[in-house]
């Protein structure tokens, strides 16, 4: 169950799109001076009928020599790995999520996991950052969204092709994110992801739709304002940090003659703090692909 539940860790960033000045696409290019690279927002975890992709990715795949994902997506698979991570997404220190979490918000989690056959001796010796991932996946997978995402594509089909691989943190760097995601919030965290996913069945479907239709407007209002006005501390520690800790290598790409396609999960890009913008501010030049 451990590592059916690891193999989709990267899932907890699941559809976020929203910059209404850039729109129509979830890829973009970017350059300045001459040199150039490719970004694009991406789903880390999709049904078969999502595929063929939006036809923007395999336009900026083959203009690109390099693809750049997040994190190293095979060793983030790997079961061994995973197993060996684990430490990082369990309370080793004596603690349980039970000691953590409001009696009411502790039986509303008891209820939920009961119907869904899972054991709460298993759920409670995860952190919040992990279970909240862990029930978020299960209703997907129920909706049918069991099927490797844009990254997992791209990364299979470049090391088919022969091209350079990179990423922007290491595995343990994201497996550190993941665990730290509701510290000091436990209760906040765990009670938004159970009324959340109550709504997920409709909620993905618009949220798929609006993405291959370049919709950003509905996706920000979907997704990435109930993320940053109930959850500020997850949207720092998710977002905020990782995109200041990724510009300056984005920057570096920028420098080289090589033409990088960078494909993070979409909500990276979003708004002031978005990988879009700060890019902008700096004096790049971006446009729709």
């Amino acid at each position: 169950m451990k590592t059916g539940i690891l193999r989709f860790i990267l899932s907890l960033f699941i559809l976020l799109l929203a910059l209404p000045a850039y729109s129509d696409t979830p890829v973009w290019k970017v350059e300045k001076d001459g040199y150039q690279l490719f970004i694009g927002g991406t789903i880390h975890l999709l049904s078969s009928s999502d595929y063929p992709l939006p036809p923007t990715f395999e336009q900026a795949y083959n203009l690109s020599q390099h693809l750049v994902f997040e994190t190293d997506i095979q060793k983030i698979k790997d079961p061994d790995y995973q197993l060996k991570m684990m430490s990082e997404l369990i309370f080793t220190d004596g603690r349980n999520l039970k000691q953590l979490l409001h009696d009411d918000t502790y039986q509303a989690l008891e209820k939920y996991c009961l119907s869904k056959g899972i054991p709460m001796a298993v759920i409670t010796s995860f952190k919040p950052g992990m279970v909240s991932m862990m029930l978020t996946v299960l209703e997907l997978q129920q909706l049918g969204i069991d099927v490797a995402g844009v990254d997992d594509f791209y990364n299979a089909k470049a090391r088919q092709d022969g091209k350079g691989l990179g990423q922007l943190e290491t595995a343990e760097q994201q497996f550190s994110f993941i665990s730290s995601m509701g510290e000091g919030h436990e209760d906040e965290l765990i009670s938004y992801t159970l009324e959340d996913i109550k709504k997920l069945p409709a909620t993905w479907k618009k949220l798929k739709l609006a993405w291959r239709q370049g919709d950003l407007k509905k996706l920000k209002k979907i997704a990435l304002t109930p993320l940053k006005n109930n959850h500020p501390s997850t949207y720092n520690t998710l977002l905020v940090e990782r995109n200041n800790a990724w510009m300056p290598q984005i920057e570096a790409l920028l420098t080289t003659e090589e033409v990088e396609f960078v494909l993070v999960g979409a909500l990276h890009l979003v708004g002031n703090d978005g990988l879009l913008a700060q890019l902008s501010a700096k004096g790049y030049h971006i446009e729709r692909l």
